[in-house]
């Protein structure tokens, strides 16, 4: 029996919400303060929760930084790269450090995510791909987000950092390593662009030039 896409869609308004969520959904650097529900923290928890992970292995795990004096030293650790980072860039270095990194001291919550010890149990989609586990991770991420714009709430995602100091500084297990710190809370405003495109740093790439069409480079060709 035959059956078609429709027969499985969510209703208009339902779908434009999902896509409006996901052109909307802004990296940001900008907090106000503010709260966020202990619900609300919650459906987005479980919304990274039911993120798809290869094996089902569910590599993710969540650290909600409540500790002020924890998050200046976050903050100390995030600003020790930033000034490293910069120095990295060369000719950019400048310009670079005109883009700060607050949020971990202003949003009101900071979640650090990381992957857990024991990884390599996981053989079912990773025998040859080891780093699916990141991927995975990232997915729960990206829930998460979509899901915090969906609430009215901003998200940045630093990655400023040396896991292997975080790791220390939040007394994680060995073998365990820290992927990201995930500021969110109430904003301003939402960016209308990308910050990075709006700061001039870099611009979103045409979708022409990601697709290609059974080999590498040859472009996709428009089906009639």
């Amino acid at each position: 029996m035959n059956v078609s896409a429709e027969s499985h869609a969510f209703s208009a308004a339902e779908q434009q919400a999902v896509y409006r969520a996901i052109y909307e959904r802004r990296d940001m650097r900008h907090f106000s303060g503010g709260v966020v529900a202990d619900e609300v923290l919650q459906r987005l928890l479980s919304a990274a929760h039911h993120a798809p992970s290869v094996g089902f292995m569910q590599p993710w795990r969540f650290i909600r930084v409540r500790s002020q004096p924890l998050r200046a030293a976050l903050h100390a650790l995030i600003e020790q790269e930033r000034v490293l980072t910069a120095q990295a860039l060369g000719e950019r270095e400048d310009e670079f450090m005109k883009l700060k990194v607050q949020g971990v001291l202003d949003a009101a919550e900071v979640l650090v995510v990381a992957l857990p010890p024991g990884r390599e149990q996981h053989i079912f989609g990773r025998r040859t791909l080891p780093e699916m586990d990141l991927a995975s991770a990232a997915c729960a991420i990206q829930n998460l987000w979509l899901a915090a714009r969906a609430e009215g709430l901003g998200m940045g995602w630093v990655s400023i950092f040396c896991p292997l100091q975080l790791a220390q500084l939040l007394q994680m297990p060995e073998g365990s390593k820290p992927i990201a710190v995930l500021c969110l809370g109430p904003v301003p405003a939402f960016y209308d662009q990308p910050m990075l495109q709006a700061e001039k740093w870099a611009h979103r790439a045409p979708l022409a030039d990601m697709v290609f069409e059974d080999c590498w480079a040859m472009p996709a060709v428009p089906h009639e």
